[in-house]
């Protein structure tokens, strides 16, 4: 028996990996622009920092997710291009709420076996968010684990590296008593809270609730992951932010917190804004715990800013989608008040 026998009786197919990389090719290298030195096939991407010198102090902001077990519902569906918009966006989010812009973007698909179609979907999927969001994306892995993930499902990650001048840092430390929170909506659960959806809703339900939602509900939970770069090229215009806060795990309750600071609490009108009807089912169905939903969910909004009352005005007029959903007032003790 040769060697590549072997590694493919083990479970390891070579061949279907190298499949996969022609099948994304052209996908990622529409991503690229002339900063891009090297990129797929390398073992490194290169990327030229020329790009930033006409920056006055550039600061590189990177971070690192997952989409977790959406990845289930999406195989089940066979939605492989809408997780890697999930990601890309999802990773965009993130550090946009430090005022970052995307620079470029590294990802990782894991299965049990290379399914070569499937896995140039996925990065299609990424390949189209990088674009929309004007980043390239540099490399990536593509890791083929027998034994490690159940045949027909896969798991996706991604890095993102943005940049942002360093005197227009957004990190929340001006935000006062006084100030406007203001949400923009979400596009559905986003990257977040499958665990509880899917305990809720088996795979045998997702042909159903289109009454209720306008939609299967399967389309519904795979709906992708909302960028907010483009509301907030817009909003930057007209306004100052003082602090944007990503609805992830932990909802309202966890995230808001992280861009407070000290001696104020963020008090969230929960009637400002109709919850969308999934999160209306999901805890109807599933009987949970209605502030829990809030600590789960993002219930319909997917960014939160913190601007001056004087700009709150420019704000809704920039994004009409836009709504007040609460106030910063002072406290000692709490962080965040749902009312």
């Amino acid at each position: 028996m040769t060697s590549k026998s072997a590694y493919a009786a083990s479970g390891v197919n070579i061949d279907a990996g190298n499949r996969a990389v022609e099948l994304m090719r052209e996908a990622v290298r529409s991503t690229y622009g002339p900063e891009v030195l090297l990129g797929i096939g390398a073992f490194g991407g290169l990327f030229d920092a020329a790009k930033l010198q006409g920056m006055r102090h550039p600061v590189l902001v990177g971070s690192t997710d997952g989409v977790g077990t959406k990845t289930k519902v999406a195989c089940a569906l066979g939605s492989y291009e809408t997780i890697g918009h999930d990601i890309v966006n999802h990773c965009v989010n993130d550090i946009l709420v430090q005022g970052a812009e995307p620079l470029f973007f590294l990802d990782y698909v894991a299965s049990s076996v290379i399914d070569p179609q499937v896995i140039a979907s996925v990065v299609t999927g990424v390949s189209a968010a990088c674009r929309a969001a004007g980043c390239a994306l540099l490399g990536g892995e593509t890791a083929e684990m027998p034994g490690v993930y159940e045949p027909g499902e896969l798991d996706l990650a991604g890095t993102i590296i943005g940049v942002v001048e360093r005197d227009e840092i957004i990190d929340g430390t001006s935000i006062a008593p006084g100030d406007v929170l203001i949400g923009l909506p979400s596009a559905g659960l986003h990257t977040n809270g499958f665990s509880l959806a899917r305990r809720v809703f088996p795979p045998s339900t997702y042909g159903e609730y289109a009454e209720v939602l306008g939609q299967p509900l399967g389309r519904a939970l795979v709906e992708p992951h909302r960028s907010y770069l483009p509301h907030f090229r817009a909003i930057r215009q007209v306004a100052a932010i003082k602090g944007m806060a990503h609805l992830t795990g932990g909802g309202f309750v966890d995230n808001i917190p992280r861009i407070l600071p000290p001696g104020v609490c963020a008090v969230v009108d929960r009637s400002a804004w109709a919850v969308p009807p999934l999160f209306r089912l999901i805890e109807e169905v599933g009987q949970v715990d209605h502030d829990e939903m809030y600590r789960v969910f993002n219930m319909g909004i997917g960014m939160v800013l913190a601007v001056a009352p004087g700009d709150a005005p420019a704000v809704l007029a920039a994004e009409p989608a836009a709504v007040v959903i609460g106030e910063v007032v002072a406290s000692a003790t709490e962080r965040v008040r749902l009312r």
